[in-house]
């Protein structure tokens, strides 16, 4: 086995996973509307790596320690470029797909129509809007090379050039305007004759330059778009005398100047013009320069309007209610008596606002705990928690002020709770708290008993629409003592808690992996029942890559379903040849993690907030829990396996990295809509 190939490089398949959103974009079958959301999901994705894993790379490649310059036996100067030329193939691909997508869109009626196109029935229309919502909010920079121009991170801009009636030898004149993003991007038209047209914004302002620029003599003007991404890593200075909140803060404000990664310009625009933008930004050989069409900042497709056509969506399914656990009765009456499992966006996360709400009234209920990584903007989960504080309940609450790109919305929702008598934990130096925890103490006939529970997502109900995670809801006590010694380690993170039954980061979960593991391997070699069942976003670790290698290689058969990236190589001979990986891409993001170990027949079944990852591995705190309960075992399996027999969203990766969809003879099967089934029926019977 070539050294090489032990490992598929981590940036790469992470580009591959991206491309399997494309083949949704691609995809002929999806509704029309849906394919601009992945279109959407691409971009936004493509932002995302270029602020942070493109940005690590180009630090790397530009530090002279040249032994850090190497990944996975490439170095890091040819790995940007590596990046480079899959994102200049992808985003070509992407903008042909989009094409597809727009003239798939006027059989259904659906225009869209630039500065140039504008029919003679929509100019007052433009011209109003234009002036009323458009014009106040823009921010237009005439560019003097004197000055520092500020490209603000990920946003995009449109890059003008007058052309003076002057015989002077300086006859033009550059400006830069920066598209709102408080603006809709696409602005619906009135209909006529049934007939439904859409504008970007960027076209309406080139409508309107004569508005714009009705100070200046020009004969003619040019514009092209261009987005600056920059490096995302938070600089948290050592200042002591500052508060970690007020370091937050500061870091945030400063991440919109960093440094530049990524140059996306419209590949008509004029050398001079590009060259300028070059020279003030200081983009050097280093950075990506990714030419692309008139438009970018395209993740604003995930948003694009309904347009009152639901036939051109998805068709929309309520979720469900958990049986047996009533959001019109007491939960923890329910909880008390045997634990239940939440699956979102199938069931709905009203349990969970439930279940804080039902807390912050009841009289019996003394202390809240809980972890929180991300929240929505308009947060019931923040609200219920102040609500509990203002009822004189004890809330502690650890916040993750370093969750990228919601660090704002949580600082914001920190001070509210602060102010409403919430105790706060701002978080573990050198650790982010990615776990997914919360334990209550209510007293019941004068004795103290403890609910909670255990989740795989975030606490927000947004992303709970769209991330399928588990929540576990117990009142097993000895789980829930392990929860509590969670939060006591982050409130005196100097003293190491020993766990029973949870598997908790940063100190022990690699140990208690490798021994799930090995116990496999051992029972595979005394002829007992053996097998690993894994949902993952991703892996990473090369550590548990090896082990898993160690267990195919001694005859354990291992099923792996991974969303995202995966550095593992399955079924090569000699070393992963028991070992098959699937990736599911469709409606929903899959972001559950499962770990399900055969363990002689007695499965030892996780749900996780942990991928095998480093990060997680080694420099977050997570939680997984195990799950106790029999038939919630078996819901957990029947769900894996209804996901692994999918062969209509499935993809079997493999070093080829092809992203080939699973092709049989067996009856057709699309496990986000047989998973939706299953609960439906479970709801029923």
């Amino acid at each position: 086995m070539i050294k090489s190939k032990k490992y598929i490089n981590r940036e790469l398949s992470w580009l591959d996973f991206n491309s399997r959103v494309l083949q949704e974009a691609a995809n002929d079958k999806v509704p029309l509307l849906e394919r601009l959301r992945f279109i959407g999901i691409f971009s936004n994705n493509l932002d995302e790596f270029f602020q942070v894993r493109f940005a690590t790379v180009q630090r790397i490649a530009q530090s002279e320690k040249t032994g850090k310059k190497i990944f996975g036996g490439q170095s890091a100067v040819n790995l940007l470029r590596s990046i480079t030329n899959k994102v200049i193939e992808q985003q070509s691909e992407s903008m042909n797909i989009l094409s597809k997508i727009e003239n798939k869109l006027k059989d259904e009626h659906i225009y869209f129509i630039n500065e140039k196109q504008v029919l003679k029935d929509h100019e007052s229309f433009l011209k109003e809007y234009f002036i009323q919502n458009v014009s106040p909010a823009l921010m237009t920079i005439m560019i003097n090379e004197e000055e520092a121009q500020d490209f603000s991170d990920n946003l995009a801009f449109l890059v003008v050039k007058l052309n003076l009636k002057t015989s002077d030898k300086n006859n033009t004149q550059f400006a830069l305007i920066e598209l709102p993003k408080d603006l809709e991007r696409f602005i619906v038209l009135p209909e006529i004759n049934n007939k439904q047209y859409i504008m970007f914004l960027d076209d309406l302002i080139r409508y309107h330059f004569h508005i714009i620029f009705n100070f200046i003599d020009f004969k003619s003007i040019d514009s092209h778009m261009i987005k600056v991404t920059r490096d995302a890593e938070l600089d948290m200075e050592g200042d002591v005398s500052k508060s970690y909140i007020n370091k937050i803060i500061e870091s945030v404000k400063e991440r919109v100047l960093a440094e530049p990664v990524r140059l996306v310009y419209d590949k008509n625009i004029g050398s001079d013009t590009l060259n300028k933008i070059k020279k003030i930004l200081k983009v050097d050989n280093d950075d990506s320069l990714i030419p692309g069409g008139r438009y970018h900042h395209r993740r604003d497709y995930m948003n694009f309007p309904k347009l009152k056509r639901s036939d051109l969506l998805y068709s929309k399914n309520d979720p469900l209610l958990i049986p047996g656990l009533s959001l019109e009765k007491s939960l923890f009456k329910a909880i008390e008596k045997k634990d239940y499992l939440l699956y979102t966006p199938y069931h709905s996360f009203s349990y969970i606002i439930k279940f804080l709400r039902e807390a912050a009234l009841d009289p019996g209920v003394s202390l809240i705990k809980i972890t929180i990584y991300r929240l929505s903007k308009i947060s019931n989960v923040a609200r219920a928690l102040i609500n509990a504080a203002k009822n004189g309940k004890k809330v502690l609450v650890q916040i993750e002020l370093q969750a990228r790109f919601d660090e704002t919305n949580n600082i914001i929702y920190a001070e509210q709770m602060q102010s409403a008598g919430v105790e706060l934990i701002f978080g573990i130096p050198g650790l982010k708290v990615h776990s997914k925890i919360c334990v209550i103490e209510k007293t019941i006939n004068n004795k103290r008993k403890r609910f909670g529970f255990i989740s795989t997502g975030n606490l927000n109900e947004d992303t709970a629409k769209v991330y399928t995670d588990y929540t576990l809801f117990t009142s097993n006590q000895k789980i829930l003592r392990d929860v509590n010694k969670v939060f006591n380690f982050l409130q005196v993170h100097y003293k190491l808690k020993k766990y029973k039954h949870l598997i908790v980061s940063p100190h022990y979960t690699h140990n208690a992996i490798v021994k799930l593991i090995d116990n496999e391997i051992k029972n595979k070699k005394l002829g007992l029942s053996s097998g690993i069942k894994l949902k993952l976003n991703a892996i990473t670790n090369f550590s548990m890559i090896n082990k898993l290698y160690e267990a195919s290689n001694a005859g354990v058969n291992i099923k792996m379903i991974v969303r995202g990236i995966c550095c593992l190589v399955p079924g090569v001979k000699g070393m992963s040849e028991n070992i098959e990986v699937i990736s599911v891409v469709d409606k929903f993001l899959e972001h559950s993690r499962v770990y399900s170990f055969n363990n002689g027949g007695n499965e030892k079944i996780f749900i996780s907030s942990a991928d095998f990852m480093t990060r997680n591995i080694e420099n977050r705190v997570e939680v997984a829990t195990p799950i106790y309960d029999t038939s919630l075992q078996k819901e957990i399996i029947d769900v894996f396996e209804i996901i692994w027999n999918d062969n209509v969203k499935g993809r079997r990766l493999n070093y080829e990295r092809q992203n080939e969809f699973i092709m049989n003879k067996k009856k057709p099967t699309r496990s986000q809509f047989e998973i939706y089934e299953y609960y439906k029926n479970k709801s029923c019977s």
